[in-house]
């Protein structure tokens, strides 16, 4: 026997997990996150351009638009997986150094709270884990 759900949601998986299964067996691995390797990272130059800099020239750069999504991603509980994962690849191609990646997440826990300051945090560090890099 499996164990029993402890709330809808959990409930309402487990049994599109046995659809999935049901229908495919090679789906009971699947995961939503290989979606994300689809979407490529955009140059900062497109980014810049498409956020606003070809409108207003001495508007935020595109690292400091990625940084106050990412933010407001915070605030919102991070529960955007892909938004927050995202974000933080495109800041990092914008140049936005981990460090300040960290700090804004971090500033963040004092409007959020500390339970979605460590979801983000959790989110931006399978990226920066994969980009490999020492860079700070």
């Amino acid at each position: 026997m499996s164990e029993t759900p402890k709330n809808p949601f959990e409930a309402m998986m487990a049994q599109a997990q046995e659809m999935a299964k049901a229908l495919n067996p090679a789906l009971e691995s699947f995961s939503p996150k290989g979606f994300e390797a689809l979407w490529p990272t955009m140059p900062k130059e497109v980014m810049e351009m498409m956020f606003g800099n070809t409108v207003n020239k001495d508007g935020l750069d595109a690292k400091t638009r990625l940084l106050l999504t990412l933010a407001g991603l915070t605030m919102q509980g991070a529960q955007a997986d892909t938004a927050v994962r995202q974000t933080v690849r495109h800041a990092l191609a914008a140049g936005a150094k981990k460090q300040e990646i960290v700090e804004t997440i971090g500033q963040m826990s004092v409007f959020a709270g500390i339970p979605a300051m460590t979801r983000a945090m959790d989110l931006a560090q399978q990226v920066m884990d994969d980009k490999g890099d020492d860079e700070t």
